[in-house]
């Protein structure tokens, strides 16, 4: 899989955690997953080289092991190593154990990071990688596949879903404005039958022209005391 190919997958997924409220830039997070895997998806789904750790389980990890050769970096010396990763059902759910992580108290940095740039620097000083060059090997990868241009679409996103929930919320407010003014309206309109009414009202009742006669408006009653005064109910 090409670079670009690797991209074109993952950036969405990146983007849509970082609307959701997601700490990791998306440049930050596919600059990694392409460091960490050699631009190639792996059928464990596992991105970042996330080892098993404590094995605690999680709404995303559910388990599943895959042993890999790795290295690391002790007292600037490379050391070659094997060990266990988690093992995903898919990229997404990598994505979001991930950031399950990021919550401990050891990832404040990464996760108060202002920048991309900040944020590669602070996976290397909280420790997420032993390489030293870890950092600047990110910052590269964001630079080379001019990969900021993930998080301007994913703040402009969050952007337009902010203003859109605004609208819906005033709409919404409105809305509920205008059904209490209508029920006022219709609670004025509605009036006990008048007196002066009550012969015509029974005589409309009595014809069928009304099923009751209770709840009408003053217009109304006005108008079946015409219609009885003027013959046309009660009279046949």
């Amino acid at each position: 899989m090409s670079a670009a190919a690797f991209i074109a997958q993952i950036a969405p997924i990146a983007v849509q955690l970082r609307i959701e409220g997601s700490p990791i830039f998306p440049s930050v997070r596919i600059a990694q997953s392409g460091l960490e895997t050699g631009w190639k998806i792996p059928p464990w789904n596992n991105l970042g080289g996330y080892k098993v750790g404590s094995g605690k389980l999680t709404p995303y990890w559910r388990g599943k092991i895959v042993t890999k050769g790795t290295w690391e970096v002790y007292d600037g010396k490379r050391v070659d190593a094997t060990a266990a990763f988690r093992a995903y059902d898919s990229v997404e759910d990598f994505f979001r154990d991930q950031d399950l992580l990021f919550e401990n108290k050891r990832y404040t940095g990464v996760r108060t990071a202002q920048s991309p740039e900040e944020q590669a620097d602070m996976l290397q000083a909280c420790g997420y990688a032993t390489d030293p060059q870890y950092a600047q090997k990110l910052r590269n990868i964001i630079a080379a596949h001019n990969l900021k241009r993930y998080d301007t679409e994913a703040e402009v996103q969050k952007q337009m879903i902010g203003e859109l929930k605004k609208q819906i919320e005033q709409l919404t407010a409105e809305q509920a404005q205008l059904r209490q003014r209508l029920e006022t309206l219709e609670s004025r309109a509605r009036v006990d039958v008048p007196a002066w009414a009550r012969e015509a009202v029974d005589a409309a009742v009595k014809a069928g022209i009304v099923d009751t006669p209770e709840g009408g408006s003053l217009d109304f009653y006005r108008m079946l005391t015409v219609m009885h005064r003027t013959g046309h109910i009660g009279n046949n």
